[in-house]
């Protein structure tokens, strides 16, 4: 392939990524999310928004929807043949539950409906790690492959290592802020760490209930630092 060549491939994918992000983008305006900005990246482009963890669960499968979607019409009815083949290659691989793709995104989606927030961010991980040790074990090395892996493989220990403090962060909105959840979870102890999305809490032990804010009150100071 020549220079024309690789510089047609370029625009193409660069092409299908904004198309893509652009979905991602739709969405959020419509549902009013504030973008802070759009990053290119060596996968693709992440857009960047400025909301609560607390944000309802359905609001952000939407966003999280949208961007495959769009691309999904494009390569039916809008690409031409060449330019669709890379298309659903690239699809392919950001629905892979490896963060940061739209893939684990999904993932951590469902695991919020099933277990705790912080264990949705921990399994979501996990399984992340265990997807790219298979792509390691199974592929054919070279140049891009490496540069991807190391690329990702970097994001989910960035991410390891944030995991307390977007925990934290999770606590903290739900104890400055009145969100009105209509379910409504009972835990049994004063474990925070058993805490969901988009469900109200009442912690309960062998001799009475406490309110999440109550717990909540315990864990931070008025100025709500830890």
């Amino acid at each position: 392939m020549g220079i024309t060549g690789h510089f047609k491939m370029f625009v193409m994918i660069l092409t299908i990524i904004f198309i893509h992000e652009c979905g991602h983008i739709l969405m959020a305006y419509i549902l009013r999310w504030k973008i802070v900005k759009v990053n290119i990246l060596p996968l693709g482009a992440v857009t960047i928004f400025d909301v609560d963890i607390n944000k309802p669960i359905w609001e952000e499968f939407l966003i999280a929807l949208m961007g495959p979607l769009v691309q999904i019409v494009f390569t039916c009815f809008v690409f031409p043949p060449d330019m669709r083949i890379y298309s659903m290659m690239i699809l392919g691989f950001n629905l892979l539950p490896i963060f940061p793709l739209d893939g684990s995104r999904f993932l951590n989606l469902f695991l919020n409906k099933i277990t705790s927030f912080r264990n949705s961010l921990i399994f979501t991980l996990d399984i992340s790690f265990l997807f790219l040790a298979l792509i390691i074990f199974k592929s054919n090395f070279n140049l891009i492959l490496i540069l991807v892996i190391s690329f990702i493989l970097g994001k989910i220990i960035m991410e390891y290592r944030s995991i307390n403090e977007i925990f934290n962060r999770f606590l903290l909105e739900r104890f400055t802020k009145r969100y009105r959840f209509s379910r409504l979870k009972i835990i049994r102890g004063m474990d925070t760490k058993k805490m969901k999305r988009d469900f109200r809490h009442i912690f309960k032990d062998k001799k009475r209930c406490f309110s999440e804010r109550e717990i909540l009150l315990k864990r931070f100071d008025f100025k709500g630092k830890l």
